[in-house]
């Protein structure tokens, strides 16, 4: 496998050079991600699907993380980020239909791993129903939508479970799943992360009305 180079970046956002994927994290440099939240809206209340994350990943395995993500590679621009959205969901999505939420800076930190992310982060209103998914099954083992009100309240205000329902995929055959979900099943990104979607996807859904 080609090793993965990623422009990297100071403090200041000023891109500083080039780096492989291994030492970005190890050296914790800043670098760019793609980040892609769907949301559907039935019977007045809106719902975020959520992927599950391949029990065989090296980074938080078998928790349930932003739709489809992935980093931008030196040669690529924000629009190319919009593989990932194929390659980890088996959904065609065209870039303009995706709605900009900012570049959103990030840390996240665990032993002998240090992820510093500018995050170009995108929210998609999607029409598609779980059986339309068709995930990469070496990235994603499942996709569970969540209320998102029920997010913010498990997230920021103290509640304990909330519920997920989706399914997984396992022995090749997809499994339908309807199960309580607490903050640890998710990856986790930092509170300000999550404030910031949240809000953005909350203040576009008013607008909409």
């Amino acid at each position: 496998m080609d090793t993965e180079l990623l422009n990297i970046f100071d403090d200041d956002r000023k891109q500083i050079g080039v780096a492989s994927r291994e030492e970005v994290h190890k050296k914790g440099y800043w670098h760019e991600t793609f980040h892609c939240w769907f949301i559907r809206r039935e019977n007045d209340q809106d719902y975020i699907y959520f992927q599950n994350r391949s029990r065989e990943k090296k980074d938080y395995p078998d928790l349930l993380d932003i739709t489809a993500a992935g980093h931008l590679l030196s040669h690529e621009s924000v629009m190319d980020g919009i593989r990932e959205v194929e390659e980890e969901l088996g959904i065609n999505v065209a870039f303009e239909d995706l709605v900009p939420l900012g570049v959103i800076g990030y840390c996240a930190e665990k032993e002998n791993f240090i992820d510093k992310e500018l995050a170009h982060v995108f929210l998609y209103h999607s029409e598609h129903q779980l059986d339309d998914f068709n995930p990469q099954i070496e990235e994603v083992s499942g996709i569970v939508q969540i209320a998102l009100n029920d997010f913010y309240e498990l997230w920021f205000n103290g509640k304990e479970t909330i519920a997920a329902e989706g399914f997984e995929i396992s022995m090749g055959k997809r499994i339908l799943v309807s199960r309580l979900v607490a903050k640890e099943d998710f990856v986790p990104h930092e509170d300000d992360y999550y404030r910031r979607v949240l809000h953005s996807i909350q203040e576009l859904e008013i607008e909409k009305c």
